[in-house]
């Protein structure tokens, strides 16, 4: 497994200094296929996995299919499989990310499916694009990893248009995942929390890692993830995916029964 690169300057945070060695080690995703990274076949995988094995609710809860000639960013695009989404359905979709390697490897795999798309290095917290530029920002598993989450939504609504919409995932402080798997099993039943934080608990659990770059990981309560966005005129709160480590058939079985309530994802949409 290749190095990150040396840091930029710009990545003086050591959480995001983190964050950058992370997903340019592991781009997020990409521990989902046995391909060879950057194939057709690799891209394939990934997706098959995140729609068909992990989240098979994503696309409607997502309404990947609802922004046909829309203008649509995604920030923190990893691998570009939500973006994609969007754009088969007819999107104009742009998407950025702090990690150079993340976004070529977006790039790739919009000109192996031949879609237009931009794609930039930027960072969450300081978007680079003017002020009402988009109908759309799409934020997937981003902005719970962000220092200054809050800084990150202020430049989200700065970018949105007037009535555009933030769709947005947070992990979910009241969700089984959480509490039984992350707080009771890891932390009480195998005794992290006598050396550890839960912070700590969820820098070295949460995120797929060969690199040991413990990122920085925050959840949400459902009222907390509306606080952030209280500058919208208006936010809906769903939750989704259990998040547990069962066999498929339960875990599926569970989802549909408990997911909307004890979820590992709070899904925001809010209108500004």
């Amino acid at each position: 497994m290749p190095g990150a690169p040396e840091l930029p300057i710009s990545l003086r945070d050591p959480d995001k200094a983190r964050a950058y060695k992370q997903w340019t080690i592991d781009p997020c995703g990409s521990s989902t296929s046995q391909q060879p990274l950057g194939t057709h076949e690799f891209f394939e995988e990934v997706e098959r996995y995140r729609y068909q094995d992990y989240a098979p609710w994503m696309p409607a809860v997502m309404g990947f299919g609802r922004f046909a000639g829309q203008r649509l960013l995604e920030v923190g695009c990893g691998l570009g499989t939500d973006l994609l989404q969007f754009a088969r359905a007819g999107a104009s979709v742009c998407g950025t990310d702090l990690t150079p390697r993340s976004v070529a490897l977006a790039r790739q795999r919009f000109a192996l499916d031949n879609l237009p798309g931009q794609f930039l290095v930027c960072d969450s917290e300081a978007l680079c694009f003017s002020d009402n530029s988009f109908d759309v920002v799409y934020a997937n598993g981003v902005l719970h990893h962000l220092p200054h989450t809050e800084q990150a939504v202020a430049e989200i609504h700065r970018v949105l248009r007037s009535g555009g919409l933030a769709k947005v995932m947070l992990y979910h402080r009241h969700s089984l995942h959480y509490w039984l798997n992350l707080f009771f099993r890891l932390g009480i039943l195998r005794g992290e929390l006598r050396r550890k934080s839960m912070g700590d608990i969820l820098r070295d659990y949460v995120e797929y890692s060969t690199s040991g770059a413990r990122p920085l990981v925050k959840v949400y309560s459902r009222r907390q993830a509306r606080r952030l966005f209280q500058g919208f005129r208006r936010c809906q709160v769903q939750v989704r995916q259990l998040g547990l480590p069962l066999p498929r058939p339960l875990q599926r079985a569970l989802d549909w029964l408990l997911a909307p309530l004890l979820g590992w994802n709070i899904i925001l949409t809010a209108q500004k």
